[in-house]
């Protein structure tokens, strides 16, 4: 955040405060709304030049916002979901990419490594908009935990295959066992990582009472998890991810004393609502400035193949678990495709396209779009979908 001045995270969080009270007094998801304000923001002089990068997304906006999702996970039922959540996220991501590469490479006319790069990056839906969409909109229980759970998971595919290419891009050759060693490690690296801080933390933390001390033992163990993850090119979703279940489930167990439990609690909840706040108003003052239009039709047909690359990881993979005790009904699997919401990680990946990909700079204008698309388009009509559906819990539910 050393790039963004005093007056302007100053004006981002006065934004932030009165989008939240506005949207939640008309019923407009937030993440909308601070986009809309975002967009408008671009227009003055205080939000005209705000920064946006990978390097930002991943470094300030992402750990804090995985680990406080991943604290509310509880292990009994992220456990029982997980089968069907693994294929969705690895096996999903593998089809999705395919058809949106293949898609890109045969209607456009894009070189192979160029609609590879842009399957990639688009086909995980994006843990930060999907937590918060389905947060605000209150969904049913299991039908929550199911879509986030998978979107956690499915960023360190999408992660492995967009490192994967970059090294392509880089002369690298290409192996079928290279490239399973590099998922290996991406997912294995990750979560062992999250998961050994985690454990030294708590305790630590199991040897004092101080809530302000515990407060800042699960900072470290959030940045810490993820930060160090990726440094050594693992993936910091994961391990923010193992870190923060850790924490939220073995946490109040002991390690962190009775008083102090709240605290934490209260202090992620204001982490992860600041990061949103900060990071959609950031998107929507950058979608302000893409020149969409010049991208219309290439932004038409990603956003088309987008959603038929969802339908086409979802429905299949269901079909496996149809008959077992996780199936999924009809109408959680109309969810998972329309309410695939894409974001930040997408945006950052969108960044991160090596110079020498000779569509980069399409690539990051049809990102923009798709995100745009998916925030507005398909965030705007979820909660009328779930109402219709019947798939909203009481606003007291947990999640």
């Amino acid at each position: 955040m050393a790039e963004i001045g005093p007056t302007q995270l100053g004006t981002m969080l006065i934004v932030a405060s009165l989008v939240a009270m506005v949207s939640r007094r008309i019923g407009l998801p937030y993440t909308a709304g601070l986009v809309l304000a975002g967009i408008g923001l671009a227009y003055f002089p205080v939000g005209a030049d705000l920064p946006l990068s990978r390097e930002l997304i991943f470094n300030f906006f992402l750990p804090p916002l995985i680990f406080e999702a991943a604290m509310q996970l509880r292990w009994s039922r992220f456990r029982t979901e997980m089968p069907i959540t693994i294929v969705l996220a690895f096996l999903g991501v593998a089809i999705s990419a395919a058809v949106v590469a293949g898609g890109m490479h045969l209607l456009l006319g894009w070189s192979v490594l160029g609609a590879a790069f842009f399957g990639v990056l688009i086909a995980a839906t994006d843990p930060v908009s999907v937590i918060a969409a389905f947060k605000e909109m209150r969904a049913e229980p299991r039908l929550s935990m199911v879509v986030e759970s998978e979107s956690l998971l499915n960023d360190g595919v999408a992660a492995v295959g967009f490192a994967i290419l970059v090294g392509v891009a880089n002369g690298e050759a290409l192996t079928a066992s290279g490239a399973a060693l590099a998922l290996l490690w991406t997912v294995a690296g990750g979560l062992a990582i999250g998961a050994a801080i985690g454990f030294v933390v708590l305790t630590v933390a199991g040897r004092t009472t101080d809530h302000l001390v515990e407060v800042t033992l699960t900072t470290v163990v959030a940045w810490g998890s993820f930060l160090l993850a990726e440094h050594v090119h693992a993936s910091g979703v994961f391990a923010a991810l193992a870190a923060g279940l850790i924490v939220g489930n073995l946490g109040p167990r002991g390690s962190i004393s009775v008083a102090g439990r709240q605290h934490v609690q209260d202090f992620w909840a204001y982490a992860a609502f600041l990061a949103n706040s900060c990071l959609f108003l950031l998107i929507g003052s950058h979608e302000a400035h893409q020149p969409i239009a010049l991208v219309s039709v290439p932004l038409g047909i990603a956003i088309v193949l987008t959603l038929i690359g969802r339908a086409a990881a979802v429905y299949p993979l269901a079909l496996p678990f149809a008959r077992s005790r996780r199936r999924l009904p009809a109408t959680y699997q109309h969810v998972l495709v329309w309410g695939g919401l894409r974001g930040a990680v997408g945006l950052a990946l969108a960044l991160a396209v090596p110079a020498g990909v000779a569509e980069r700079g399409q690539i990051i204008v049809v990102t923009f779009g798709v995100v745009a698309f998916s925030i507005f388009a398909q965030g705007l009509t979820m909660p009328w979908l779930l109402r219709r559906w019947r798939l909203t819990g009481s606003p007291d539910a947990e999640h």
